[in-house]
This record gives structure tokens, sequence and C-alpha cells, in this order.
């Protein structure tokens, strides 16, 4: 990306709040379309919605579907970081995860959150 700016969306909403799990997809192809560099951590609840299968199963009234913005958002280069202990808690695997998410743990988060221009959490 020509832009040295990157945004951290901190995502700690699940499926059972579709609207709040659906805002930082929608932040994140915004900011990519704006030639942003993104990267997408999920923590607590949300690592279910990087999970295969539950994107598809989430719709907020008046947005995309999740997974038409998960696919967005991945065919446009964001990073998608899952918490291990997140995960570990749910009985949640790699293997179970969509491709292109990364499981990573509490350093890794700081190292994003540290050189990014800004973070959101949702």
């Amino acid at each position: 990306m020509a832009n040295a700016e990157k945004l951290v969306f901190m995502v700690t909403h699940g499926p059972t709040d579709p609207e709040l799990s659906t805002i930082p997809f929608v932040m994140a192809a915004a900011a990519l379309a704006s030639d942003v560099a993104v990267v997408m951590g999920f923590q607590g609840d949300a690592v279910r919605l990087v999970t295969q299968g539950v994107a598809e199963e989430v719709a907020a009234p008046e947005f995309p579907p999740l997974a038409k913005l998960l696919g967005d958002v991945r065919a446009m280069g964001a990073s998608l970081l899952v918490c291990s202990p997140c995960l570990k808690s749910r009985g949640i695997g790699a293997a179970d995860l969509v491709e292109g998410a990364e499981v990573v743990a509490a350093g890794r988060f700081i190292a994003e959150v540290t050189s990014a221009t800004n973070v959101l959490t949702y």
C-alpha cells in the first residue's frame, strides 16, 4: 500500500451481537478502499466470527451480510489476527478458522497496536 497509515480494529463482540460484529468489518472495508492498511484483531467471543461457517449466519439490518464483508476484507488484504487463549477457552482450533486467519498471542497484538496510526475497538 502506498499510504503508511494503518488502522487496527479490535473486535470483541461475537455473533450474538450482529450489529457490533458487523460494523468493524464495514469500517475495515472502507479503510482498505481508502488505501489504509488494516489489521483486525479478534478477542473474546469475536473469535467465533472468523470460525468457518459462522459469518454466514450473521446479518445486521441495513448492513451487508457478514460473510460478504469478511470475504471483501480478506480479498483487500486485511490481516486477521485471532487470540490464542480465546480460541482455546472455546474449544476452537486453528484448523476451524477461515483461510488467512492467524492465531496470535498478546505480544503480536501489542506490536500491531503500538505501530498503528489509530486503534478502534468494537
